[in-house]
């Protein structure tokens, strides 16, 4: 999973609070609000006011949550929800906030196996992707599991709506085993940051995230490898398993899938600075 940059804060748009709960009525005023988070060095201050006082149901609400968020707690976790692939995702204290750059890797998946009907989402988080995907391919069995009980517990509101599964649990040992030889989509927005590197995370990352969405082993690649290892097992005949690296690791990934006996290739965005390696199950492969 990607870590927190300045550019992915507010992951929810100005756009989105006119979905949101009903505005807090008056005080305190969005400049009273701009003023708190200003003053706590937030880099979108405005921005984060409206999404505040759009989300909040009283005045007193609206102060509280823009104290949290001063006191550097995650904009996603002090509103409760994250903006991601046009959906609303739940989002609770200590769970990964899906990032935006990896609607990308929602996008590439659409694209290499539009009509999906088993689809499967590791190292889930928030279930974020998971949704999405299922938002847009429509009916779908949809199964998503994440090493981490909260996440886990979000992951499970946020798929509901689509008849989704979500399971606890270190990977595929997860997953019933009815699904090996049935996935169609494999999503697996692993860890990828070296543990050597994990201190030099963003605060709202190191200090509000669970460590196993973050650190990926000595170079940033075990988990990963893992997945690669296992997904041949577990894909149908031409289904893909998808996951997001960083521009350096990702040649070192292309060759991890490839070691594995998948079909690699590498897709990018220069604009989000996204990087997915995409794998497709050969032939024979059991």
């Amino acid at each position: 999973m990607p870590p927190r940059t300045p550019s992915s804060s507010p992951s929810a748009s100005a756009s989105s609070s006119s979905s949101s709960p009903s505005p807090c009525a008056s005080a305190p005023s969005r400049a009273a609000l701009v003023a708190v988070l200003r003053a706590a060095g937030c880099v979108f201050a405005e921005d984060e006011a409206e999404l505040i006082l759009g989300t909040a149901r009283t005045p007193a609400e609206a102060a509280a949550m823009a104290e949290r968020r001063a006191a550097g707690l995650p904009l996603e976790h002090v509103v409760g929800w994250a903006e991601f692939h046009g959906l609303r995702i739940t989002v609770e204290s200590g769970v990964f906030v899906p990032r935006r750059r990896t609607e990308f890797l929602v996008d590439q998946a659409l694209a290499a196996v539009p009509h999906a009907s088993v689809v499967v989402d590791l190292c889930c988080g928030s279930g974020a992707v998971g949704a999405a995907l299922a938002a847009s391919l429509g009916p779908v069995e949809l199964h998503s599991a994440d090493i981490d009980e909260a996440a886990v517990r979000c992951a499970r509101r946020n798929v509901a709506g689509y008849g989704g599964h979500a399971y606890v649990g270190d990977l595929f040992t997860a997953l019933p085993g009815r699904l090996r030889g049935r996935i169609d989509l494999l999503a697996a927005n692993v860890p990828y940051v070296p543990s050597g590197e994990v201190p030099l995370l963003p605060t709202e990352a190191r200090d509000h995230e669970p460590l196993t969405a973050l650190d990926g082993g000595g170079d940033g690649l075990d988990v990963l490898r893992r997945v690669a290892a296992e997904a041949p097992h577990w894909l149908a005949p031409g289904g893909c398993l998808l996951v997001e690296t960083s521009e350096r690791q990702a040649p070192a990934a292309v060759e991890v899938f490839t070691r594995s006996g998948l079909t690699a290739r590498l897709v990018e965005d220069e604009e989000l600075y996204a990087h997915v390696v995409v794998g497709t199950r050969r032939s024979g492969v059991r």
